[in-house]
């Protein structure tokens, strides 16, 4: 008897299907919703804060250009007073230059790296989400969420600082900022969502390579800091050439480079004209130094030397660019936040296991 041969059952395919991206997406939303819930009452707290101050600052404000609309008026000098002594603890904004790197440390760092550390990224991977797919399910939405989050929080910013770049305070001696000002360029514009994003990219990346929350966190600090401080001293003032000029009277809110003077067409020297010079044609001395804050001093001292044949040369940025230069700077961000995801993503494909 000849056996029958009877062909064997096609095997199942075990292999499970891909999670949809919108499943993924929820699944992102219940992992970190406490951290997205942690940085919407952070700014919300601020928010309030700044609502409440820019009440006082604004007020502050009508009441000194109302007390100073007679030069003579008695209640002009109080008004002044203490328009600049309102909120002078958010004045320079170099408070607020810590928000975009706390969220960056706090809410980009812990993103890979927590479920790296504790190993539960490999169950992620038996579940359908793949390595790479898990990676930009995480960051992807949660970077959009916070920049936008940031990028609302900023009007706000926009809106309070608006008195110190109210046209008129430099003539009423009021305290007023310029579009360039250390610690407030940022905040205003798009720069604040910018920053904001380039941090979460910097502490994703963080994680990844550490893959241990806390010291991933110490260094997202320490690589926004010196990033910031960077582009802060020598990117932000080459973004465009500078215009160079002789003319004493610059604008108030003009951004000063440097400064340098000639005689006879030739380089004399840089910044403050040395003691020798000021003994010999300026006997009574300069009011004060030369520099990007103390033009009228600056315009005193010219003028004491222009006459002996000495020209003041000055470079600097108008105000007129201070939009061309947030999207410069918002431009290059945002590249660099990509870049930074985008390695976040290769090496969860190659080096995570």
């Amino acid at each position: 008897m000849t056996a029958l041969s009877v062909p064997a059952p096609p095997e199942e395919d075990t292999s499970l299907r891909p999670v949809p991206w919108r499943r993924m997406a929820w699944v992102t939303w219940r992992q970190h919703r406490v951290t997205l819930a942690s940085v919407a009452v952070f700014l919300g707290a601020l928010a309030v804060l700044l609502y409440l101050a820019g009440r006082q600052l604004r007020s502050a404000h009508a009441a000194a250009i109302a007390a100073c609309h007679s030069a003579s008026s008695l209640a002009c000098p109080p008004a002044i007073i203490a328009f600049n002594g309102t909120n002078g603890f958010l004045a320079n904004g170099f408070m607020l230059q810590a928000v975009p790197v706390l969220i960056g440390a706090f809410a980009g760092a812990p993103v890979l790296a927590r479920e790296l550390e504790t190993g539960t990224f490999r169950y992620a991977w038996t579940q359908g989400f793949g390595r790479w797919r898990w990676a930009v399910a995480k960051l992807v939405p949660l970077a959009f969420v916070l920049a936008a989050a940031a990028g609302v929080f900023s009007l706000l910013l926009n809106w309070y600082y608006q008195p110190y770049f109210a046209a008129g305070n430099q003539n009423l001696s009021l305290e007023e900022m310029t579009p360039f000002s250390p610690g407030l360029f940022d905040l205003r514009g798009i720069g604040f969502a910018a920053w904001t994003l380039a941090a979460f990219a910097i502490g994703a990346l963080a994680g990844m390579l550490i893959r241990r929350v806390v010291p991933a966190i110490a260094a997202t600090l320490a690589a926004y800091t010196a990033l910031a401080f960077a582009a802060g001293a020598w990117l932000r003032q080459a973004y465009l050439t500078p215009v160079v000029t002789s003319n004493l009277n610059l604008p108030g809110s003009a951004w000063i480079i440097s400064q340098w003077w000639t005689k006879g067409g030739k380089f004399a020297f840089t910044g403050f004209p040395p003691d020798s010079l000021l003994n010999r044609f300026c006997p009574h001395g300069p009011p004060g130094p030369v520099g990007p804050f103390g033009k009228s001093k600056a315009v005193s001292i010219a003028e004491c030397l222009t006459p002996h044949g000495y020209t003041q040369w000055t470079s600097y940025q108008p105000a007129s660019r201070f939009w061309p230069f947030q999207w410069i700077e918002g431009g290059w961000l945002l590249a660099l936040s990509v870049l930074l995801i985008a390695a976040t993503v290769w090496l969860v494909r190659r080096r995570a296991a």
